[in-house]
């Protein structure tokens, strides 16, 4: 199998780095609690985040109204949007990801015990900062979803009217 020099360079830069932490690990004196760290890295990561986003995505796969495909026989159409149905899959999923991905990085401060004794150590809510990046993550999706939605019935209904529209989307669901 043929690999390209982009992956190669990638690989190299990868192995390289690995090598330059396990390196400083060594060099800091305290290699089991970096083990154990790491260790608990991957099992927090391998037992807790990728099922449950694997978990959420197949939730929202089989949530037909969601742009997915029914796997789970989904609701059809999501609370009176009738056609076309909103396409959202993919932007609902990356959204849980990133606001995953947020909340994993927050979560040492939003478990923080007390207030420190030095003021300046956390001098910022961070609670609340976490809170408006969620809410940015979730309006930016809302966005990016309703654009998507009214491009959509615009597509469809410049191209052939309202009522070839919906005669266009039940040729494509093959009702």
């Amino acid at each position: 199998m043929r690999t390209g020099y982009g992956r190669t360079a990638a690989g190299a830069v990868g192995v390289a780095l690995m090598a330059i932490g396990a390196a400083l690990a060594v060099g800091t004196g305290d290699v089991v609690s970096v083990a154990l760290w790491v260790g608990g890295a991957i099992v927090a990561h391998d037992g807790l985040i990728a099922p449950v986003v694997l978990g959420v995505g197949l939730l929202l796969g089989g949530l037909g109204g969601l742009g997915g495909q029914g796997r789970l026989g989904g609701l059809g159409r999501l609370g009176g949007l009738g056609e076309p149905r909103l396409r959202a899959y993919g932007a609902v999923r990356g959204a849980l990801i990133v606001a995953g991905c947020l909340t994993l990085v927050a979560l040492p401060v939003l478990l923080r015990p007390g207030t420190p004794a030095n003021s300046s150590v956390l001098p910022l809510n961070y609670v609340r900062g976490w809170l408006v990046a969620l809410a940015a993550v979730a309006v930016t999706t809302g966005v990016l979803v309703g654009v998507r939605h009214v491009r959509h019935v615009r597509r469809m209904r410049g191209a052939r009217g309202a009522r070839g529209a919906r005669e266009l989307l039940k040729r494509r669901r093959g009702d």
